[in-house]
């Protein structure tokens, strides 16, 4: 019968995990965004400039990028790669 009193330092710091674990757990699909921003260079250099940036504005909407990117992992890139020129030698 004998119950471990929480001192109060320690609910405070319970409490307050709860309050970073949420504001986390909110910011999350916007890291995807970021994650996009960050590659389209990537992406117009593979794609083409319009296929390109096509790609990373549907990559940076949140959940709607998290759901073409799982779909793409099964099934391949919905917007194809340029060819790649035979002429040119990758550094």
């Amino acid at each position: 019968m004998t119950e471990k009193k929480q001192s109060i330092k320690r609910k405070l710091v319970h409490a307050g995990g709860w309050q970073v674990a949420k504001r986390v757990a909110k910011t999350i699909p916007f890291g995807g965004t970021v994650v996009a921003i960050v590659l389209v260079g990537s992406d117009i250099r593979s794609k083409g400039l319009v296929k390109g940036v096509i790609n990373s504005s549907i990559d940076a909407i949140p959940f709607v990028g998290l759901a073409k990117n799982a779909v793409e992992m099964v099934r391949g890139d919905f917007l194809a790669d340029k060819p790649k020129s035979k002429g040119t030698k990758v550094k």
